[in-house]
């Protein structure tokens, strides 16, 4: 981020996305790093748990704008990250904090009992 004059010491959280951000093998380090924590989750079209979480993701990702980052890696698509990461079923979200992978959530959850696992970690 450039700092122009009169710009504050950290106002860039209202840049932060409001939905799932689409990640690539390509960007997925970039973001993992830019964020304080940031929750990936890993999905496939095909999947039906997969479009299960999807909407609670969406949600989670507007409530927390500004706090937490959420991203979106399609493992069929981006399948050297998947087996960096050892994505062996899905959905399974990746937390991040710091850059660093904090917790691994297999399966399909509903809100609360997801978001406990999620928010722990501001």
């Amino acid at each position: 981020m450039m700092k122009g004059v009169g710009s504050k010491v950290d106002d860039s959280r209202h840049d932060w996305p409001s939905m799932p951000v689409e990640l690539t093998d390509a960007a997925f380090k970039e973001v993992i790093r830019k964020y304080p924590v940031v929750v990936v989750d890993c999905w496939a079209e095909w999947c039906a748990p997969c479009r299960m979480v999807a909407p609670v993701v969406e949600e989670l990702a507007r409530d927390y704008r500004g706090r937490i980052v959420f991203g979106k890696l399609n493992v069929d698509s981006n399948v050297m990250t998947a087996q960096q990461y050892g994505i062996m079923s899905i959905p399974t979200l990746l937390v991040f904090k710091s850059g660093q992978l904090a917790n691994r959530l297999v399966g399909a959850m509903p809100r609360d009992m997801l978001e406990p696992q999620i928010t722990k970690y501001l």
